[in-house]
């Protein structure tokens, strides 16, 4: 099945025409557990069908190809034996957080209704995927939507930012005979493997 919607590229991570949606992705019936940030507005906390409506139709309106970072697993990886293990990235200090378990395959299936619902809406123009990644937060940090997708954004935006924020498909992968696939392939919508923006953790006042 082809899609404008495709992977984006290390290179494309720059704000430019600033055509770029952020979405930490939740997945609730009743609670706002997305957070949403267009261009440079403020950001917003609402609930996933709000969030699907307004990205499809902000895409709608779009003359230029649109960058989406949506803050959720959109690539998968698997051991040679076919088995789901970790991507590099879900390794830090000790810690891990899976893309197959939890709340990382909670919000991967909300991106795929959201990806789902972008391709039936037949964009009109180009839709260029981005993973966002925050996680491992400090003990005691209040996760807040807000900033989360916030952190999103002034990485787009920084021009002189460090290494390390950005990861090429290649680099999530832990031995060099894992499998990296788009989170997508499995519903016939395969989108490619995206870079992974991952914001540097905020250091102690």
């Amino acid at each position: 099945m082809t899609s404008v919607i495709q992977a984006g590229d290390v290179l494309q991570v720059a704000w430019t025409d600033g055509n770029w949606l952020f979405l930490d992705a939740g997945f609730s019936n009743k609670s706002r557990s997305c957070g949403l940030l267009v261009r440079d507005e403020a950001p917003r906390r609402v609930r996933f069908g709000e969030a699907v409506k307004e990205i499809t139709e902000q895409i709608s309106k779009s003359r230029s190809p649109l960058n989406l970072v949506i803050e959720a697993p959109l690539s998968v990886c698997f051991d040679q034996d076919g088995n789901p293990k970790r991507r590099r990235i879900e390794q830090e200090k000790g810690k891990s957080r899976y893309w197959y378990c939890g709340a990382g395959c909670s919000v991967m299936v909300a991106a795929m209704y959201l990806i789902r619902a972008i391709h039936q809406s037949k964009p009109p123009v180009a839709v260029r995927l981005f993973e966002g990644f925050i996680s491992f937060k400090k003990l005691g940090e209040v996760s807040s939507h807000e900033s989360d997708v916030l952190s999103l954004r002034d990485v787009v935006q920084n021009t002189n930012r460090s290494p390390g924020l950005i990861y090429s498909p290649d680099e999530l992968k832990e031995v060099a005979s894992d499998k990296i696939i788009s989170a997508f392939a499995v519903a016939g919508l395969d989108c490619g493997i995206p870079p992974v923006i991952k914001p540097a953790p905020v250091s102690a006042a």
